[in-house]
């Protein structure tokens, strides 16, 4: 068979593993390898060559490479928790930063357990054993764990969906992964694991930096947010998709779906009460990651504000990016639009503090085309009840409005912070559920297929890390717009463009990753969304104008 790698044209023979024949490119890598691409797929490094085609390999320098690190990461923290505590009912909750949260169920997390955690997983990681991934039919399966006696925990969905079952085995400890997972446990060599809260965090490099940890961030209001959330579906018992499944297949999804859509409306409320409470705030400051949901948000926060006898005035803060002539430039020399110093910042506060102080501003429109800000009469001055709403980016970082006292601003943060668990072990990704929604709303009402969405999905993360996360605790409150629902009902809408990009095409390996969150969730009907809900900005059909 012929392989192309890089520039060149390999010979082999029939189901060479690629860890043979690309041995001292996996030995010799600046980053640890941890997977490769063959055809556009993603597979194990292990993977044994049936056809003609194509490599790339995986390294923790990518995004795919860093979740396969992580999976590697949490696999050996369940064996080493399963040596340590056979009968632990450990979950992995959600990611903080670089790092994932865990509780360990009835185990007190004390000093000395997280440290006898260590060194049982620095012990597994040293011997560099090998993690050996095993395909089984649905009966063999099924067989092994009778066999076994154990709980089938998300087994249960392969059952029902795939014809073959990957179980990862590393000496006597076996468990199936969402996904791929490096081929030896040697690959994991930095981590960390500390006490945090009541459970511990698991803490991983960052692409970025795939050579080192990165300082640690302190995530208390992210964390509380998530908790509240996390505690009240584990309450309404839809906290994994087995239970969500379980309400579309009883017929009670419409009760989950009124309790979903109540939590975000009594909490848009309270964000709004807490803002007429405090007379000082002049100014409200909305931010959050794409795909958050902010314009509905926004939108519904006004009616509350309304109901408390405050106007919102809304600014853009597009009309203030400075002239073309004067734009930063990125690494590439491409205009970079989204860095803080692409705006004109002593202009926007000049015009906020003049606005502010009960002043007439003529606001500028800026001209894309042009690239320059044009001033067409239109004119502005806030009233005694009303209030400057702006939503960027940028709101979050103090520079933006450094001119403003900190006691007349309200900051709010705003994302998709999913608390749905497909197992134990494995968390459905806050990123991915964004990723879902931008691709449904590009694909509704942008012209844009999901394969133009996934192409350009890393140019939309790259601004969020370096504008948006790093000021998550400066908000005054975090709401999370996520619903523990929508990926039914987004699913009917993905998997078919998801299906559209061909096997030829570079992202085809990640429509298939998205796939295969997506098979799992049972479809829920657009039609039992309510039509003021967030999730409309996604799917059409709501109440508010986009």
């Amino acid at each position: 068979m012929k392989i192309q790698y890089k520039e060149k044209t390999l010979e082999i023979e029939h189901k060479m593993k690629i860890s043979k024949l690309l041995k001292d490119e996996i030995e010799n890598s600046e980053y640890a390898v941890v997977g490769a691409i063959f055809n556009n797929e993603y597979v194990n490094i292990e993977y044994e060559i049936e056809e003609d085609g194509k490599i790339e390999l995986i390294d923790i320098s990518s995004k795919e490479g860093m979740r396969i690190y992580k999976r590697t990461i949490i696999y050996i923290f369940a064996k080493a928790l399963k040596e340590m505590y056979p009968n632990n009912k450990a979950t992995v909750n959600y990611q903080l930063a670089n790092a994932t949260y865990c509780d360990l169920g009835e185990i007190e997390v004390t000093d000395e357990v997280i440290q006898r955690l260590i060194d049982k997983m620095r012990k597994i990681v040293n011997k560099n054993l090998p993690i050996k991934e095993v395909v089984m039919t649905r009966e063999e399966a099924k067989k092994f764990y009778e066999e076994k006696n154990t709980g089938r925990g998300r087994l249960q969905y392969d059952l029902e969906t795939n014809e073959k079952i990957y179980m990862h085995f590393c000496e006597d400890y076996f468990n199936y992964c969402y996904g791929i997972i490096a081929n030896r446990t040697g690959i994991t060599k930095i981590f960390e694991i500390l006490k945090y809260d009541k459970g511990l965090l698991i803490r991983y490099p960052s692409v970025e930096r795939p050579d080192k940890l990165p300082k640690l961030m302190q995530n208390k209001k992210i964390k509380w947010a998530l908790d509240e959330y996390n505690d009240i579906h584990k309450i309404l018992d839809i906290n994994t998709v087995y239970r969500l499944n379980d309400a579309v297949e009883n017929n009670t999804i419409k009760d989950v779906i009124m309790l979903d859509e109540a939590l975000h409306e009594k909490k848009i409320a309270n964000i709004a009460d807490r803002i007429a409470r405090n007379r000082k705030i002049r100014m409200i400051l909305i931010a959050g990651p794409s795909s958050s949901g902010k314009t509905t948000f926004a939108q519904r926060l006004e009616i509350q504000l309304r109901i408390n006898k405050i106007k919102p005035v809304t600014i853009s803060v597009d009309n203030y990016f400075v002239e073309r002539k004067d734009t930063p430039r990125d690494k590439d020399g491409n205009y970079d639009f989204e860095c803080i110093e692409a705006i004109d910042l002593k202009l926007f506060n000049d015009h906020l503090t003049r606005l502010l102080n009960g002043e007439e501003v003529e606001m500028p429109q800026f001209d894309f085309h042009d690239g320059t800000k044009k001033y067409k009469g239109k004119k502005l001055q806030l009233k005694e009840d009303e209030v400057l709403v702006i939503e960027g980016i940028h709101c979050l970082n103090d520079r933006l409005t450094s001119s403003i006292p900190k006691d007349e601003k309200f900051k709010i943060y705003i994302s998709a912070l999913t608390v749905l668990n497909m197992d134990r072990y494995t968390k459905v990704s806050s990123t991915d559920t964004r990723l879902i929604r931008r691709m449904v709303r590009d694909y509704q009402f942008r012209g844009y297929s999901a394969k133009h969405t996934i192409a350009t999905w890393h140019m939309v993360t790259r601004g969020e890390v370096l504008n948006i996360f790093p000021f998550q605790e400066e908000a005054n409150s975090i709401f999370n717009t996520s619903l523990i629902y929508e990926l039914g009902v987004l699913k009917g809408i993905a998997e078919p463009i998801l299906k559209e990009i061909t096997k030829e095409e570079p992202e085809y390996a990640e429509a298939q990753r998205l796939l295969n969150i997506l098979k799992y969730i049972k479809t829920i009907s657009t039609d039992l969304v309510p039509t003021n809900s967030l999730l409309k900005e996604f799917v059409g059909g709501g109440d508010f104008k986009y």
